[in-house]
């Protein structure tokens, strides 16, 4: 009985396993990459990201090619303009965000609702198809994922110093604005890679409720990577099984479980107890913070 309900839906069947597979690759990048969304506090740009790859994903559909590069055009769109509109103006970096992701959204309603090929692809673009997932998919994933890991392993120093200070990351050697520029481009790179499994509005919630669940019990920056791709990765299990049994939207499934995980999380976790990650990163940081700037590149790539 207890291997029919939580086994065989993904024996028996190969789309399922194949969904599995994609969204396990999912919570990793999105364990690695929503780990520096919460320490750093950049939830605002990543939920503009995701949704403003909609008119790349729908110009793509209209031209016939793939929708992964029209969400890679949106997403460098909203990081090129985002930094133009903040360098011409005195505008802060949440007012160049917000502009840019209503402006985004609104153009891909825009090209939706002007076009009528979008009858059977807008449902999957919002919403992601992962019962659909080829072993294509699968492959472009894991290369992803590998990238995406092998970056942040080798900023990881200046990532957490960005989190905890941009002048000291400034003051250690580090350019803040050339990481920082770093860390966004793997939020959207992440974005781009798990919109076609996820959606472009569910991704956001799977770098966000993970990272945030492993925040309120995470000290270590590598121990909170760790657990929030393990949440991330139960999630995805459970909302398959939820999607299967219930037959429910997978993708809507898979970030309602993870959403619920962190409100129970926070349910039995005592008050505050996740209020002090950046300076748990701090902290981890003290030894090598007060080193020279040659000592702090030095740490960045070992």
């Amino acid at each position: 009985m207890i291997h029919d309900a939580l086994i065989a839906p993904f024996t028996a069947n190969g789309f399922m396993a194949n969904a599995l597979a994609a969204g396990l690759l999912v919570a990793v990048v999105c364990g690695i990459v929503g780990t520096f969304v919460v320490l750093r506090g950049l939830a605002f740009i990543g939920d503009a990201l995701a949704h403003g790859v909609l008119p790349g994903v729908a110009v793509a559909t209209l031209l016939g090619v793939p929708g992964m590069i029209g969400a890679a055009v949106g997403a460098a769109t909203m990081i090129v303009g985002i930094g133009f509109i903040t360098r011409r103006s005195r505008l802060s970096g949440d007012t160049a965000i917000g502009l840019l992701f209503v402006g985004m959204l609104a153009l891909g309603v825009a090209i939706v609702s002007r076009s009528g090929a979008f009858s059977g692809d807008l449902v999957r673009i919002l919403f992601g198809e992962i019962l659909g997932v080829t072993g294509r998919d699968l492959l472009a994933q894991l290369v992803a994922t590998v990238a995406i890991a092998a970056v942040a392993y080798t900023c990881r120093r200046p990532f957490l110093l960005l989190c905890i200070d941009p002048e000291q990351a400034d003051a250690s050697g580090f350019s803040s604005r050339l990481f920082h520029g770093i860390m966004l481009a793997l939020i959207a790179l992440t974005v781009v890679v798990s919109f076609s499994t996820v959606g472009t509005l569910l991704v956001f919630g799977m770098l966000l409720a993970p990272a945030a669940t492993a925040a309120l019990f995470s000290r270590r920056l590598g121990t909170m990577i760790a657990l929030s791709s393990v949440i991330g990765g139960g999630s995805v299990y459970g909302g398959l099984l939820l999607s299967f049994h219930a037959n429910i939207a997978a993708g809507a499934s898979i970030t309602l479980v993870a959403t619920a995980l962190f409100l129970g999380a926070l349910a039995f976790r005592r008050p505050g107890g996740g209020a002090h990650a950046r300076r748990a990163a701090g902290q981890e940081l003290a030894p090598s913070a007060a080193g020279t700037p040659s000592s702090a590149r030095e740490g960045a790539t070992t």
